[in-house]
């Protein structure tokens, strides 16, 4: 009987390992990644579609006034900018881009459905 139980547990075992290898990076990880995307003000994009250009001076104002800015990536994935320091705000690193195309090299993590980037160079992309 004790065999058949620490058998059934190895085969269980053996079979949840493929399930366990598709769990979501810790929190703390992440991989380096470089992303093209533009800038955009999270609400306004989400809410009422606003974006480009002529969009450029109520993003940045809102950027000011303490909404996200995020990026939207090529593929139409969103990346909201975050920093491992505490009070650590990122707008100010992608208000001179707001709703134009950047080139972001940084610390890339998918947690809990939110795509993340920690910045470490950001640059206007052609």
């Amino acid at each position: 009987m004790l065999q058949r139980i620490l058998a059934s547990t190895a085969v269980l075992a053996c079979l949840a390992l493929p399930l366990a290898a598709q769990g979501q990076p810790a929190a703390g990880g992440g991989n380096e990644m470089t992303i093209t995307g533009q800038v955009i003000d999270v609400n306004c994009h989400t809410t009422m579609g606003a974006s480009g250009a002529g969009h450029k001076q109520c993003a940045q104002a809102c950027a000011k006034a303490g909404v996200a800015l995020a990026i939207l990536g090529s593929d139409g994935t969103i990346y909201m900018p975050v920093s491992s320091k505490a009070g650590d705000p990122q707008n100010s690193k992608l208000i001179d881009f707001a709703e134009g195309k950047v080139k972001v090299t940084g610390i890339h993590r998918y947690v809990s459905g939110l795509h993340t980037i920690e910045i470490k160079t950001v640059a206007a992309a052609t």
